[in-house]
C-alpha cells in the first residue's frame, strides 16, 4: 500500500466511485488535479474526493487524506488514474478529483461515504 492509502478499498466500492465520477461529470461539478482538489477541500467545497492509488510519486497525494479528515470530507480510492480520468471525460489520467456538486449522484455519494466510514474503523 502506498504512503497516502489509509485503508483498502474493495473493488465494488471503487466501481461505485467511478460511477459517481461519471454521474458528476454529466450533471454535477468536478475539480481535477491535486492542486484544485486541495483548494476545494480547504474551502469546504468538496462533497467527496476520489484518489487513484497508482500515482507516481505517491507523495503528490500524501497530504490529501489528512486534509480531508481535518475538514470532514469523505474520500475514497480507486486503482487507476487512467480510469479515473476516463470517468470524468478526460483523455489523460488524473491522480485525484474532488466532486463539488454530485448532482443526481447524491444517494450514491452518501452510500460511498458510509461504506468508507466503516472501512476506516
Amino acid at each position: 500500500m502506498s504512503v497516502f492509502v489509509k485503508f483498502e478499498t474493495p473493488k465494488e466500492l471503487s466501481d461505485k466511485a467511478y460511477s459517481l465520477a461519471e454521474i458528476a461529470r454529466d450533471g454535477g461539478k468536478i475539480k481535477k488535479g491535486t492542486n484544485e482538489v486541495t483548494k476545494a477541500v480547504e474551502r469546504g467545497a468538496a462533497a467527496i474526493v476520489i484518489m487513484a492509488t497508482d500515482v507516481n510519486p505517491p507523495e503528490i497525494l500524501a497530504h490529501i487524506p489528512a486534509l480531508c479528515e481535518e475538514r470532514n470530507v469523505a474520500y475514497v480510492y480507486v486503482p487507476s488514474k487512467a480510469e479515473l480520468g476516463n470517468a470524468i471525460g478526460l483523455e489523460k489520467p488524473t491522480a485525484s478529483i474532488a466532486i463539488i456538486d454530485v448532482g443526481k449522484g447524491k444517494p450514491l455519494c452518501d452510500e460511498i461515504s458510509q461504506a468508507v466510514k466503516s472501512l476506516k474503523k
